[in-house]
C-alpha cells in the first residue's frame, strides 16, 4: 500500500469514527419494515371495527332514534384505542429488537449519548403534538387528528434526523406532506394513517436495508 492509499484509508477510518460519535447509525431498515407491517395490520383491524359498528349504528338508529349515539361513541373509541395501543407496542418492540441486533453488529451502544439525543429530539414534538390532539378530541374536533398525527410525527423525525442517517429526513418530509394532503381529504384519515405509518415505513425500511445492511 502506497502513501496515498494509506492516507485515504486513514481518512475513511477517521470519518467513520466521527460518524459513530455524532450519529446513531444502528437504526435498522428491518425496524422500519416491521413497524410499517404492524401499522398496516392495526389499520386493517381498525377498519373492520369501524365498518361493523357503522352497520350496528344504522340498525339501532332505526329503533332507538339515535339514542345510542353516546354509547356507540364510547364503545368505538375504546376499541380503537386498544387497537392503537397494541399496534404501537408491537411496532416499538419489533423496532427496538432489530435496532438492538444491528447495534451489536456495528458495535454501537444502543443507549449511548447520541441515542439519547435522538430520542429527546423525536419525542418533544411528538409529545407536544399528542397533547394538542388530545385537546382537539376533548373538544369534539376529530377531523384534524389523523393529519395532525402524521404532521407532528414527521416534525419529530425531522428534528431527530441530524442525529442519525441523513436519509431519515426524507421519511420526515414524506410524513409531513402526507399529513398536509390529508387536511384536504377529511374523513379518509385511516387510509392516510395506513399510507404514512405503514407503507412509507416499509418503503423507507426496505431502502435503508438495501443500502446499508444488504451486505
Amino acid at each position: 500500500m502506497n502513501e496515498s492509499e494509506k492516507l485515504s484509508s486513514d481518512l475513511r477510518d477517521i470519518k467513520q469514527m466521527m460518524e459513530r460519535s455524532s450519529r446513531f447509525i444502528s437504526l435498522s431498515g428491518l425496524s422500519g419494515i416491521s413497524a410499517g407491517a404492524c401499522a398496516l395490520i392495526g389499520a386493517t383491524v381498525s377498519a373492520g371495527i369501524i365498518e361493523r359498528n357503522k352497520l350496528a349504528v344504522h340498525n339501532l338508529k332505526i329503533s332507538l332514534a339515535g339514542a345510542d349515539s353516546i354509547l356507540y361513541g364510547d364503545f368505538l373509541h375504546s376499541r380503537l384505542f386498544q387497537v392503537a395501543m397494541l399496534t404501537f407496542i408491537a411496532a416499538l418492540a419489533s423496532a427496538f429488537l432489530f435496532t438492538y441486533q444491528r447495534s451489536k453488529k456495528t458495535n454501537t451502544p444502543v443507549w449511548g449519548v447520541t441515542a439519547k439525543r435522538l430520542i429527546i429530539n423525536v419525542t418533544v414534538p411528538v409529545i407536544t403534538g399528542g397533547f394538542f390532539l388530545l385537546a382537539l378530541i376533548n373538544n369534539g374536533v376529530f377531523g384534524f387528528v389523523a393529519p395532525g398525527c402524521l404532521i407532528f410525527y414527521g416534525l419529530g423525525v425531522l428534528n431527530a434526523s441530524k442525529y442519525t442517517l441523513p436519509e431519515t429526513r426524507y421519511l420526515a418530509y414524506s410524513e409531513i406532506l402526507l399529513g398536509l394532503i390529508n387536511l384536504c381529504f377529511m374523513g379518509y384519515g385511516l387510509y392516510f394513517w395506513a399510507a404514512g405509518f405503514g407503507l412509507l415505513h416499509i418503503i423507507y425500511g426496505s431502502f435503508m436495508w438495501w443500502k446499508y445492511e444488504r451486505n
